[in-house]
């Protein structure tokens, strides 16, 4: 009976063994595939960027852009459609300065308060839209750059928030008081009195919308090593047509069509 026992017990650790030592087989499997696909990944990043060819099922890009009348900065995600065209969709959000803005201080820079004299609003731009990629030329080996042309457009939503002031009170001798452009307030706001602006916390909950369409082209050159990175240089220009008159600065003109040109960082990824 007791030779009976240890046979079966010595059975039962032989089966243990062999069932860890497979599942220890097991695991080293995976890690050895995984480190197979994973040099397999990028020996193909290293061949195609040498070879130049750039395929692509999916790209993400960020942007920051310096434009004619303002800055902003702007996202795009799309899909490669064929081997030359991409198409994608886009948010881009602006602020529009206008060329008669001239920051300045009663007292100094360093240590009163800029601001912008006759200044009405801030005007910022949200704009969802679609367009289309198509690439002009490849790589050509890992040195090289990628050309491509886009166009696309879609909705500005434009954004106007009023300017704030601070400005002595006439009312009460030494005392201040806070102000933005309003019939009643013209002669404070465009007065003698103004002690400076309000910082970049005054106004948000007063924003008003204005709609409108814009259109947008541009060529962008893509020069980063691997074909799954974006890196590189956008020149563009763009167009901005609103449904009514935006107030930016009193007693100038407004306008509702804007025009401008930028140049744009580029940062992103691609993955097939």
């Amino acid at each position: 009976m007791n030779n009976i026992r240890f046979l079966l017990l010595g059975l039962f650790f032989l089966l243990s063994a062999a069932v860890y030592a497979q599942q220890e087989d097991s695991r080293k499997t995976a890690k050895q595939q995984k480190r197979e696909e994973r040099r397999r990944k990028i020996n193909e990043m290293i061949r195609q960027s040498e070879e130049g060819v750039l395929l692509f099922s999916k790209q993400t890009v960020l942007g920051a852009q310096l434009r004619t009348n303002g800055y902003g900065i702007f996202f795009e995600t799309g899909r490669m459609k064929t081997a030359h065209k991409t198409q994608y969709y886009s948010v881009d959000f602006t602020e529009i300065k206008h060329p008669k803005e001239n920051k300045q201080s009663n007292n100094g820079f360093l240590f009163g308060n800029p601001y912008i004299y006759a200044k009405e609003n801030y005007f910022y731009q949200l704009k969802p839209g679609y367009g289309e990629q198509i690439m002009l030329g490849q790589k050509g080996n890992k040195n090289g750059i990628a050309v491509f042309v886009k166009y696309g457009g879609g909705l500005s939503l434009g954004l106007l928030r009023p300017y704030y002031l601070e400005v002595e009170d006439p009312s009460t001798p030494g005392r201040t008081k806070i102000i933005k452009y309003t019939s009643a307030d013209s002669a404070l706001f465009l007065g003698t009195g103004i002690i400076g602006g309000t910082g970049f916390t005054k106004g948000w909950n007063e924003i008003k919308l204005r709609p409108g369409l814009f259109v947008k082209s541009s060529l962008s050159f893509d020069f980063a090593r691997f074909n799954e990175t974006v890196s590189g240089v956008e020149i563009g220009v763009s167009a901005d047509v609103y449904f009514s008159k935006i107030p930016i600065m009193v007693k100038q003109k407004q306008r509702q069509f804007f025009f401008q040109g930028h140049i744009a960082l580029l940062f992103g990824h691609r993955r097939n």
